[in-house]
């Protein structure tokens, strides 16, 4: 993992696209601004994790439960 310090106002670039500013430090908060293309999706790790979950119960339903579906 790369862990580096920057204060409020500066960023961070990822590969040739991406952009992380901080955009506001407030006691042990910290607000991230992102610049991306509009086809890189960006979520917190919460949510992703969400997602894939849901993803993951999808594609685990077998063609019997669609049958049930009808």
């Amino acid at each position: 993992m790369l862990v580096l310090t920057r204060r409020q106002d500066e960023e961070v670039v990822i590969g040739d696209h991406i952009i992380v500013k901080v955009v506001e430090v407030k006691g042990n908060t910290v607000r991230l601004g992102f610049e991306a293309p509009a086809d890189v999706t960006i979520h917190r790790k919460e949510v992703y994790e969400e997602i894939a979950r849901a993803n993951r119960m999808a594609a685990s339903v077998s063609p019997e439960d669609i049958e049930k579906l009808r």
